[in-house]
């Protein structure tokens, strides 16, 4: 017996028609509501497709990092990080893109799908400076759908519960990561003693 899905028709007799609330949630533009996300939001997932494959990467700054052009555009500013800049090669091959973004404490996701483009643009590069440091480039995101997700996801996930959090030692450290991915050939230990402050002097 086959027990892959492999039509949209089995699909939809699995799962029924879409509710009325679902289908109006979707628009092209960023309304009064969904700027209110965008703007209280401090953390975006950016998912993106090229020739080597997908990407997902998290981006964060202080609340109302991404900034919203007019309702239909929206910039990212693209911080320092590893330098294999997955997305940015990605969104060079094909300019699909969605962002997910995420509030602390609240339910309620937003989606954005688009079209991106990579601007190196002096002004307003500029224009995202912190300490002193502008980022090396910015997403530029025209918008094709922009659709909120209700709050169960976050709910059965738990996600901004207290209780649900774990320390950080129940994980292996990112010291021990490297040295094991390394074959060995790693100083965790420094590693994992600077790494706080490695941190926060890489932010920007």
């Amino acid at each position: 017996m086959n027990h892959e899905v492999t039509s949209v028709d089995q699909l939809e007799a699995i799962y029924g028609e879409p509710s009325e609330r679902a289908l109006w949630k979707e628009l092209t533009y960023l309304n009064e509501d969904y700027q209110a996300f965008v703007k209280a939001c401090p953390f975006v997932v950016l998912a993106s497709v090229g020739e080597e494959g997908t990407d997902c990467s998290p981006k964060g700054d202080p609340a109302g990092f991404v900034r919203i052009l007019d309702e239909r555009t929206v910039v990212v500013p693209d911080r320092p990080g590893n330098n294999r800049i997955d997305n940015l090669r990605n969104i060079l091959a094909d300019p699909r893109v969605s962002l997910l973004f995420l509030i602390p404490g609240v339910g309620e996701t937003l989606r954005i799908n688009g079209r991106a483009r990579i601007s190196v643009d002096p002004e307003l590069l500029a224009s995202f400076e912190v300490n002193g440091k502008s980022p090396k480039t910015a997403i530029v995101v025209s918008i094709d759908r922009v659709y909120y997700h209700c709050a169960k996801a976050i709910v059965r996930s738990g996600l901004w519960e207290a209780q649900t959090q774990i320390p950080r030692e129940c994980l292996p450290s990112p010291g021990a990561m490297h040295r094991r991915l390394s074959g060995g050939h790693f100083d965790a230990e420094t590693y994992d003693r600077d790494l706080q402050k490695n941190t926060q002097a890489g932010l920007y």
